[in-house]
């Protein structure tokens, strides 16, 4: 007789992450490969996070920390507050994690029930849905596009019906980098607030903006669960880890939570985490990097036949309706990549219905990369 398999696991894949592996395969074939799937800089670390990495490496064994990561990576996350952002924030509501994946987890696990109705945009990061479908939490997806800048508004959510008990969004967002204006995101995180809403408010992406800097949900609201991670801005993908800024009634809830999850966040990531915020001249350096790289795509691929796109305010992506060269996002990505060696990921990974018209662009990469993909794309469709 066959042994039982979870029905959680059948969650949808995360098509980048199959993209990247055929971008590989043709690497590995003897092809060549410019990536623009996945959202991952193109540069490592900074200098003073590998720097300190290897001091702490030298001084001796390193063990678990806090579950919720050491006080003193808590205490600098708590003054990145009040200084980028002007909000102040104890530090004892802050949680060190295992990337922000697990600050998603952690907070889903935390804030809601199975069974729960909870609002995500289509498009949005797949990875918020498989994880609530995974916990058996109802995903209310919610179509957004130009007339609201992709974003969520209290007039979109006005038009469900039902109880619903939590909304994320996210700003600068995956994949489209659009951003909520601060008076929007107030009027959003109040609408939550005063209809008993739990507001996950993903901040992944502040830091990586183009002409205005991003708005936090804690300006307005104690009651969000707030998201960071030190793998976009701080350039530190591989190194898993992140924060989240809880509410003080759930903070002793999400530290059992960690605990037994988790243990602690890799005590070597939260030593190079610390160093990384004193490093912000070569971290703001690759944001100029990725501000020429936008350039060059905004300027190339419109001469190529690629000229709708979701409003980039921030994060590296591009998210492009193709819809007037194909109805099959996945099989047009993988011709492409096929064909000329640009790997994109197809909008379907983001939104199940109209992505099949949309693909994303990440360039995050080397300049000389995105300049030699657009030069490709453009060859090829033309």
């Amino acid at each position: 007789m066959a042994l039982k398999i979870a029905r959680r696991g059948g969650v949808d894949p995360f098509i980048v992450m199959e993209v990247m592996r055929a971008a590989n395969e043709r690497v590995a074939a003897g092809g060549d490969v410019l990536h623009m799937e996945v959202g991952q800089p193109s540069s490592g670390a900074p200098q003073g996070a590998i720097a300190a990495l290897k001091s702490a490496l030298d001084s001796g064994p390193l063990g678990y920390t806090e579950a919720m990561g050491t006080p003193a990576l808590r205490r600098r996350i708590a003054r990145h507050y009040a200084d980028v952002y002007g909000v102040s924030v104890p530090w004892e509501r802050i949680a060190a994690t295992t990337g922000s994946s697990a600050a998603f987890l952690l907070s889903f696990l935390a804030a809601f029930d199975p069974g729960d109705r909870v609002v995500l945009t289509d498009p949005s990061y797949p990875c918020y849905r498989n994880i609530l479908g995974a916990l058996g939490i109802e995903v209310v997806h919610v179509p957004v596009g130009p007339d609201t800048r992709f974003q969520p508004t209290p007039a979109v959510l006005d038009s469900i019906g039902g109880e619903i008990a939590g909304l994320v969004v996210a700003s600068p967002s995956n994949p489209t980098g659009s951003m909520i204006r601060p008076a929007e995101l107030a009027d959003l995180t109040r609408y939550c607030d005063g209809r008993g809403i739990r507001l996950i408010s993903d901040e992944i992406y502040h830091g990586i903006t183009y002409g205005t800097e991003a708005a936090t949900a804690l300006a307005t609201t104690g009651d969000a669960i707030v998201i960071n991670s030190f793998s976009k801005y701080f350039s530190m993908t591989g190194w898993r880890i992140g924060w989240m800024v809880l509410p003080d009634s759930m903070v002793e809830t999400v530290e059992r939570l960690s605990q037994n999850l988790f243990i602690s966040p890799p005590s070597l990531a939260q030593v190079g985490a610390l160093a990384a915020f004193e490093c912000s001249a070569e971290l703001d350096a690759n944001v100029a990097r990725y501000a020429r790289n936008r350039d060059i795509l905004l300027e190339a691929l419109p001469k190529a036949g690629i000229g709708s796109f979701a409003p980039p305010d921030g994060a590296f992506y591009l998210y492009a309706d193709i819809g007037h060269l194909t109805n099959d996002s996945r099989a047009f990505c993988a011709r492409m990549l096929a064909e000329t060696g640009v790997a994109a990921t197809p909008g379907i990974d983001f939104d199940g219905g109209r992505g099949a018209r949309f693909m994303r662009f990440s360039f995050a990469g080397a300049t000389e990369d995105m300049a030699e993909a657009a030069r490709r794309i453009g060859d090829w469709l033309r």
